[in-house]
């Protein structure tokens, strides 16, 4: 097991001028399961491969168990990936796939043997050990991979998007597996995808990327509760908050905001920076955060706001509505239970839970609020 830190990891290509990394700090601790996320093109996966030695680096400096590690090869970094695409060898059994890396090492056969043995049955692959990878499903072809690499017993593990190509339900099982294989190898991993479900669910803590540099990085629920920003506001969630810009009013403890003709009182003991009474502020709420009043749990702080029902979503367990809110530039999505009593082109009065709201500022799409008890280790 160990300790991975980045300082200052900048990547810069040579045919282009802008940084594909820039500056990146962060420390994963010994046995931590770090996911880094965002979109396409936001530097994770090429951190990633820095991380492996894959790639180059620019500046700055990587340490491993405090060991700069910046111009050691890859093969001596003592790390396994396991990649998108399986790359495994057509023309091998599994029990040559998971094999083959020791082999190269020259590692004993009967340590090899041990190794192989083990990690099939830990993984469910022993009545596979002698099948070619054309003759299994994309599930196990995954878990070969992952073997592949358990088998090594490196101090590291980096996964770059390993269950994109498998379908949506052997995507959830496979999740499981991996967050059972971590659990049972205590194993420093290092996860990059783009699936927030797959960071929510699998991660110790998130770093969140956009354009090269690091975002946020906190525990799964303490970025979807407190986004440093609105693109952290919108990547999280499906759907992602609701970002309504409206007016700050005056109000009896010089906290509220206005909208659709309802003044919605805010907790001036969270707010970080509040600004004067008719400047502009983004306002933020989760869609969960919004109730039909016949639905609505009882003891919650809610402030009623009027809006007319523009479109019905039910998703079986659960129902969305998309409400148009007068002054609102953009709609407003609720997520409540899957009986709802909504119709198209009804008006009705949704309650907004004033004490999940959110304050960014329009400029910098910065929040406003305090930050979380908990500080976000490693960011920058």
């Amino acid at each position: 097991m160990a300790v991975v830190r980045l300082e200052r990891l900048s990547k810069r290509y040579d045919r282009g001028d802008a940084l594909a990394v820039d500056e990146v700090s962060l420390t994963i601790d010994d046995g931590e399961f770090m996911v880094l996320l965002g979109p396409s093109g936001c530097g994770k996966s090429t951190t990633l491969r820095m991380i492996a030695g894959l790639e180059s680096i620019s500046e700055g400096d990587l340490f491993i168990d405090e060991k700069r590690v910046n111009r050691v090869p890859a093969k001596d970094r003592d790390i396994a990936m396991v990649f998108q695409s399986y790359a495994l060898y057509p023309h091998m059994t599994v029990r040559s796939n998971l094999a083959f890396g020791l082999r190269r090492r020259s590692v004993s056969r009967d340590e090899i043997e041990r190794r192989v043995t083990s990690t099939a049955s830990m993984l469910g692959l022993t009545p596979f050990l002698e099948r070619k990878p054309h003759a299994l499903s994309g599930g196990q072809r995954q878990r070969v991979a992952l073997g592949r690499a358990i088998v090594r017993d490196p101090k590291v593990f980096l996964l770059d998007e390993p269950l994109s190509n498998l379908d949506a339900a052997l995507r959830v099982s496979t999740r499981g597996e991996l967050i059972k294989q971590h659990r049972r190898l205590g194993t420093t991993m290092i996860y990059v995808t783009h699936d927030q479900v797959e960071a929510m669910t699998m991660g110790s803590r998130i770093c969140i990327m956009n354009q090269g540099r690091v975002v946020q990085v906190g525990a799964p629920l303490e970025v979807y509760r407190a986004p440093a920003d609105t693109f952290v506001a919108r990547f999280l969630g499906s759907p992602g908050m609701n970002l309504i810009e409206t007016d700050v009013v005056p109000a009896d403890d010089g906290a509220a905001v206005r909208l659709g003709g309802s003044t919605i009182p805010l907790d001036r003991q969270r707010i970080d920076r509040l600004p004067p009474p008719g400047e502009r502020v983004i306002l933020g709420i989760r869609p969960e955060d919004l109730y039909e009043v016949l639905s609505m749990p009882p003891g919650l702080d809610t402030v009623g706001v009027q809006a007319e029902v523009q479109a019905i979503e039910p998703l079986g367990a659960e129902t969305l509505l998309v409400l148009e809110v007068e002054g609102a530039a953009d709609d407003l999505v609720a997520r409540i239970a899957r009986d709802a009593a909504a119709r198209v082109g009804e008006r009705i009065e949704i309650r907004l839970d004033r004490r999940a709201a959110r304050l960014f500022d329009v400029a910098s799409g910065q929040s406003l609020m305090r930050a979380p008890p908990v500080g976000n280790r490693g960011a920058t």
